[in-house]
């Protein structure tokens, strides 16, 4: 008896069934897809009673700003929140499949769900799909043992912080965090930090922009401000573009009549109406 392969079963969630054909494109000499390049600044900190969170509101495809005030703090549990970075489906979907899995987590045990908990399996998840998956992740909350920070990249590695940035506007984020942070900063000097943090990234970085978001997570508590400030307002016109009737003056006019050579009226008349024979 011929033996019947069973077919490989690829992991839940997302579907890269255009590997083959792009790899063919490839070898027949065409260029394949490639990745758009996203824009996005994205941050961490911890403070004395929790942590503080923000991020940018602008969506790019490419070069277009595609939408102003995108959503890029993505809820995880009631005690932890996550900003995403890259394409912007990938975050979508990672953040709600993880927080399913988190509900459940807490179902089962009864008890807060730690943060390292979300960080595992956000990093298990990314690493199945070796980067393939567009998403890069500032993880943070408070649990039990206090308020924690995670960094993840889309390959599944992962790291533990006091701050952090991520996306394209890090580098401006990160040298602003790395010369105002310290040790029990108050919530107000924690969100004031994070705002200079984003506002860097926006002023620095085309594909951050527009509005700042802030989530504070506190033991018990989750202040969600959306937004927090505007960054980038669109600019306001100086003066009036109507103009006066006369201002512009006529300098050559000239009439010219239409003359009628011929008039003619033909009257058609529907095949359904036609009653000759």
């Amino acid at each position: 008896m011929a033996s019947v392969l069973a077919p490989e079963i690829s992991p839940p969630g997302f579907s890269f069934d255009m590997c083959q054909r792009n790899a063919l494109l490839e070898k027949k000499g065409y260029s394949a897809p490639k990745a758009q390049k996203t824009g996005t600044t994205i941050v961490g900190i911890i403070f004395k009673d929790g942590v503080v969170l923000g991020a940018d509101t602008r969506a790019t495809e490419g070069s277009i700003v595609a939408d102003k005030k995108s959503q890029k703090i993505h809820y995880l549990a009631k005690n932890m929140y996550c900003c995403g970075a890259g394409t912007a489906a990938d975050t979508d979907m990672t953040t709600e499949m993880i927080a399913s899995q988190l509900e459940l987590h807490r179902l089962n045990t009864n008890r807060i769900v730690p943060v390292v908990t979300a960080s595992k399996m956000l990093s298990q998840l990314l690493f199945r799909y070796q980067g393939h998956v567009g998403v890069a992740l500032i993880v943070g909350g408070v649990d039990n043992t206090g308020p924690h920070i995670y960094s993840l990249f889309p390959h599944g590695s992962s790291d533990v912080h006091q701050f952090a940035a991520m996306g394209s506007g890090s580098l401006a984020a990160m040298s602003v965090l790395e010369s105002q942070w310290r040790p029990g900063m108050s919530e107000q000097e924690g969100k004031d930090l994070v705002a200079n943090a984003i506002r860097a990234g926006v002023f620095n970085d085309l594909g951050s922009g527009n509005s700042v978001d802030i989530c504070v997570i506190k033991k018990g508590s989750v202040d969600y401000i959306r937004p927090y400030e505007i960054a980038c307002s669109k600019g306001v016109k100086q003066g009036s573009y109507r103009y006066k009737k006369g201002t512009t003056a006529v300098l050559t006019k000239s009439i010219r009549p239409v003359i009628v050579e011929d008039e003619s009226v033909h009257r058609i008349v529907p095949e359904s109406m036609d009653t000759s024979s």
